[in-house]
């Protein structure tokens, strides 16, 4: 193992600056996934303790990613994450902590789980549903509908990095996907993990591009 005094921040822009890295690229077709855009993890100034902020213009670039893909007839999925009232639905998820702003303890219609005011959802194509476990493809319509969709390549955009968007970029190359991160359409709680989970991305599982390469190639 190596070890150095370099932050992730440093390790992740030395390896941004490789241009001998391999990428996936795109593909023919995309589907922008946009990862729990709700409140409980979006608005610091409800929820400080569970929400977070990375690039203060993350939710304007996820809006403007997403109207191009609707343009291009691609499809845009949004997810929350939401439990049943005794959070039983959480599994052993939900067993590490139980205090009001404990992930089992979202419930539909509240605060927590309501998406952010700013997102911009069309209601009449895009895909909305709710999840449980990290990953957007565990146990919901996110596979089926991308194949009836005839979808190559999944963007994701959301948060966190180290979380939510790690978990299903892991799963979207699994299942064969071309995955495109946007690096300012994601977020998460701190500097550190987000900047080592982008670099673990870029290594492994996805193509860490800049929002601007991906609007331009939906614009084409």
């Amino acid at each position: 193992m190596v070890r150095e005094d370099k932050t992730a921040r440093q390790l992740y822009e030395a390896v941004k600056a490789n241009p001998a890295r391999a990428r996936f690229g795109f593909g023919s077709k995309a589907a922008v996934v946009n990862i729990d855009f709700q409140q409980a993890y979006t608005r610091p100034d409800l929820f400080p303790k569970s929400a977070y902020v990375t690039d203060p213009d993350q939710i304007a670039h996820v809006n403007r990613i997403s109207t191009l893909a609707r343009a291009r007839g691609m499809p845009v999925i949004w997810t929350r994450v939401m439990y049943k009232p005794d959070g039983g639905d959480a599994g052993v998820w939900g067993t590490r902590t139980d205090t009001p702003d404990s992930l089992q303890n979202i419930k539909q219609n509240s605060d927590r789980h309501a998406f952010d005011p700013r997102v911009e959802i069309d209601a009449a194509v895009d895909l909305v549903f709710d999840k449980r476990m990290p990953s957007a493809f565990f146990e919901s319509p996110l596979q089926s509908y991308l194949v009836w969709h005839k979808v190559d390549t999944v963007i994701l955009t959301g948060g966190s990095t180290s979380g939510c968007v790690r978990a299903s970029a892991v799963e979207s190359l699994s299942r064969g996907y071309r995955t495109i991160v946007p690096e300012q359409c994601v977020a998460d709680k701190h500097e550190s993990y987000h900047f080592a989970n982008l670099t673990d991305l870029q290594l492994k599982y996805a193509d860490v591009v800049d929002v601007e390469e991906a609007a331009a190639w939906l614009r084409e």
